[in-house]
């Protein structure tokens, strides 16, 4: 049985999965789409959207909370600087995911997250 199992550890130890989350969120906000695989795309916006909602407060405990998440200064700032402004208004819902198809190597399936 799989009760309470929400999380998808996508084949990975914990450390390397937070690790691999972190720097693909911060890979999001500076170029606001990248590619990769339906699971990992399902698993980063399950990590950026409470990310981006803390982000839209711009107090010292809101930004050291996201450093601690995302670990890089300058995407954090680039988070609280130009990404929180656009999505201000917006209750919720900050990123999209679109399928691609399957790559070619190894037939996964591969899909486009990006910021609204």
């Amino acid at each position: 049985m799989r009760h309470g199992k929400k999380v998808n550890h996508l084949g990975r130890k914990t450390a390397h999965r937070k690790s691999m989350l972190a720097n693909m969120a911060c890979s999001l906000i500076e170029h606001k789409r990248i590619n990769t695989t339906v699971a990992k795309a399902k698993a980063l916006k399950q990590f950026v959207e409470p990310i981006i909602t803390k982000s839209k407060l711009d107090t010292t405990h809101s930004r050291r909370i996201v450093m601690a998440r995302l670990r890089q200064k300058e995407a954090v700032t680039e988070l609280f600087k130009d990404v929180s402004v656009k999505v201000g208004d917006r209750p919720g819902g900050y990123t999209r995911i679109i399928k691609l198809g399957n790559r070619l190597g190894d037939n996964a399936d591969m899909a486009m997250i990006e910021l609204v």
